[in-house]
């Protein structure tokens, strides 16, 4: 834990997003799982994943971290647990580009709630590298927009809003270990999943080469990324956090063509570095704003 901390927050948040990153590669590789079998698992993973490192971190005071994160923590996971739902489900209702697009207008959720709940500033940098951003992702997915289906497209609406209601609980309460919230979300999507399979008579048990994936999911994927995220969000301005969690939407295409054999197109990568732009902008801004603390 005191390592994790060490770790600059915009870096701590690209870790984050360089983890999510491969939630579309993963969610492409199950064989036969429905969306709530593949939320079940996905969410059992993540939720013992947190639990240890809890356990790691706090030891014999683990059950009193839930305690300190409060009400807060609670209400945070309990959000964040309709995010988690509603990523598998549109994965499964509607195209990933739609998907993605609608994830990828959390940089705008962050911008506007943290400056009219936070009162954070925009800085002209961030403005800038939100409109490239912007501009980015519309190149990259903008032709493979579909009308899809609706219930779909609405419950892929559910993550940004869910993260960005997450960043602000984070923000607002910096001294306050919001990681037992992620436990409270991944115990809530795990019971959400097991209700669903229950209701539409899925059984639990599915394929060896699922529950790897699922492991890959909940352990590596959305649990470290979610930890870091977490964490990095302390001491990152919202906006900023946004701007560089866009890095997920180049990374991703990446992964799908190096383990997937999908051929990205011009617009793909004409998009993807005006993001990866837009993130180093970022960056060097942190940098010198650094050095000018520094200087003084």
């Amino acid at each position: 834990m005191n390592v994790i901390n060490k770790i600059p927050g915009p870096l701590l948040i690209f870790m984050g997003a360089l983890s999510l990153s491969f939630g579309g590669l993963i969610v492409k590789k199950f064989e036969g799982s429905t969306e709530w079998q593949i939320l079940f698992w996905r969410s059992l993973f993540f939720t013992l994943t947190v639990l240890a490192f809890l356990i790691i971190t706090y030891k014999k005071k683990t059950i009193s971290s839930f305690y300190k994160s409060g009400l807060p923590g609670f209400f945070g996971g309990i959000v964040l647990s309709f995010g988690f739902c509603g990523y598998v489900y549109a994965m499964s209702n509607t195209s990933v580009a739609n998907t993605n697009f609608i994830i990828s207008l959390q940089i705008l959720f962050l911008a506007i709630f943290g400056y009219l709940f936070l009162k954070e500033k925009i800085s002209t940098i961030t403005l800038v590298s939100i409109i490239l951003a912007i501009t980015g992702v519309t190149l990259m997915i903008g032709n493979d927009l579909r009308p899809g289906n609706l219930s779909g497209n609405l419950a892929a609406f559910t993550m940004p809003i869910s993260f960005a209601v997450l960043i602000m609980i984070v923000r607002k309460f910096p001294t306050v270990d919001m990681i037992p919230a992620q436990f409270v979300a991944g115990v809530s999507s795990c019971l959400i999943g097991l209700s669903a399979c229950i209701y539409y008579s899925h059984n639990l048990m599915v394929s060896p080469n699922d529950i790897f994936l699922g492991f890959l999911a909940g352990f590596f994927q959305v649990g470290f990324g979610f930890i870091f995220i977490t964490i990095g969000a302390r001491s990152t301005p919202s906006a900023m956090v946004g701007v560089i969690m866009l890095s997920e939407s180049v990374l991703g295409p990446v992964w799908a063509f190096l383990f997937a054999g999908e051929r990205a197109s011009l617009f793909t990568l004409i998009g993807g570095a005006i993001i990866l732009f837009a993130v180093l902008l970022q960056f060097s801004s942190l940098l010198l704003s650094d050095k000018k603390e520094k200087n003084y």
